[in-house]
């Protein structure tokens, strides 16, 4: 008989807890399963009616087949010295036995084998995932939190495939999302959707969230962040604070992850694209008519329904000029040789149908450049409402009439017009197409 005050039970009662998923044989396994899947049970319920740990019920849920539970522990002396650092270590490196085995051999004089460093890690690895199977999501108030991420798609145009980018920008409260399609993921494409996606909410909020992008930090020793200064800058002038994911924690910003995926699976399968211009066109559509409008999975609520309870909570833009970069943003031009830069719309050579140009402003004009080489210039045009903006001697048409004026004065008669599906070249090489006998 046990004498009173004895810490014999807990200890005893700690054990069996500690032993119970070991117990848990393949019989059991399998209708843990059946109940969860087939019968819809939570987690909470099974673990009552089988009398059973939910830590353990939570496993055999993760588990893809049924093993034997194998206890964390330290199976080998020669081990037993390294534990704490593979402990603290094993996260770092993804729980990568075979890593933790290559630094522990290199750095701390390990003899023993690599099944031993395997075995110890495993435990480890399941409990990691275990807890990424029970965390609790992190919702935020209104106005509080934005997620940015970036994703990229092959798509098919009219006239080739190319790789396109695509920048959300989600609401944290409402889950309502800012996309659009870009050239690349330099910091200017990443700053200019910023206003856009601050001028199509009419505001932002006070917390953006970022997965560490080379664009905006460096790695630093110590856990410091390394800002871009430019981007310090833009997110000063814009007055907001930058956060950043825990490192090896990208999932910390599932909202947009979520919205990056919903991107890619609803809205590019099925469509087809003519440019540039279409694709970004028929983006905005669906953004307003369907990812704007449907029942969220994770809210239950529409987001445009859930904005209108963030709207207000969101720090104004309007009427703040835009940050002054003085960088070069690119632009993949369109069918009809236009480009889009702030709402409004301009030519440049038609040859370069497709291709990437930059873009510069300089003072109240803009430059057009295709690798490092000026091919337009513009005025900037001033207003809200959107136009087009085309010079003449950017369409096809300009190549013909001055291959006619030159065959004239030349007594010869005048070339074949070109065909609307020309080859993209280098622009010197119209200028001798259009002077050849």
């Amino acid at each position: 008989m046990l004498e009173q005050g004895s810490s014999e039970p807990t200890m005893a009662a700690e054990s069996v807890q500690h032993s119970e998923a070991g117990m848990v044989r393949q019989e059991r396994w399998e209708e843990i399963r059946r109940l969860y899947f087939q019968d819809g049970h939570g987690v909470s319920k099974i673990a009552r009616q089988l009398e059973l740990d939910r830590k353990t019920v939570r496993r055999c849920l993760r588990q893809s087949s049924w093993r034997p539970y194998q206890r964390e522990g330290v199976s080998d002396t020669l081990l037993s010295a390294h534990a704490d650092y593979l402990r603290e270590r094993a996260a770092s490196v993804h729980y990568s036995a075979r890593i933790l085995y290559q630094e522990l051999r290199r750095d701390r004089g390990y003899a023993g084998s690599y099944e031993t460093v395997k075995r110890f890690v495993a435990p480890l690895r399941e409990l990691q995932s275990l807890a990424s199977l029970t965390q609790t999501r992190f919702e935020t108030d209104p106005g509080h939190q934005s997620q940015i991420d970036w994703g990229e798609s092959v798509v098919d145009f009219r006239r080739n495939r190319r790789k396109i980018h695509f920048f959300v920008l989600t609401l944290g409260f409402s889950r309502r999302a800012f996309c659009s399609a870009s050239a690349d993921e330099r910091l200017s494409q990443l700053l200019e959707a910023h206003e856009r996606a601050f001028e199509h909410f009419g505001g932002h909020t006070r917390e953006h969230l970022y997965d560490r992008p080379r664009t905006i930090c460096a790695p630093a020793e110590g856990g410091r962040v390394v800002w871009n200064p430019t981007f310090k800058s833009f997110a000063d002038y814009w007055s907001f604070e930058p956060r950043l994911c825990r490192a090896y924690r990208a999932q910390t910003k599932g909202k947009v992850e979520s919205g990056v995926k919903y991107l890619k699976r609803n809205f590019l399968p099925g469509r087809s694209f003519f440019d540039i211009e279409d694709l970004s066109a028929q983006l905005t559509e669906w953004t307003a008519t369907i990812a704007d409008q449907r029942v969220h999975g994770t809210t239950h609520e529409v987001p445009m329904v859930r904005f209108e309870r963030e709207r207000a909570a969101l720090l104004p833009t309007s009427g703040q000029p835009t940050f002054a970069l003085g960088a070069r943003f690119s632009r993949i031009v369109a069918e009809d040789y236009l480009v889009s830069f702030r709402g409004q719309r301009y030519s440049v050579p038609f040859q370069l149908i497709g291709q990437t140009v930059e873009v510069q402003r300089e003072d109240e004009g803009l430059s057009f450049y295709h690798r490092d080489r000026l091919v337009a210039t513009h005025a900037l045009a001033s207003g809200s409402t959107p136009q087009m903006h085309i010079l003449p001697e950017h369409g096809p048409g300009a190549i013909a009439r001055n291959a006619r004026k030159r065959f004239a004065l030349h007594g010869a008669s005048s070339p074949t017009p070109l065909h609307p599906d020309v080859e993209i070249r280098d622009l010197s090489c119209y200028e001798q197409l259009a002077v050849s006998p």
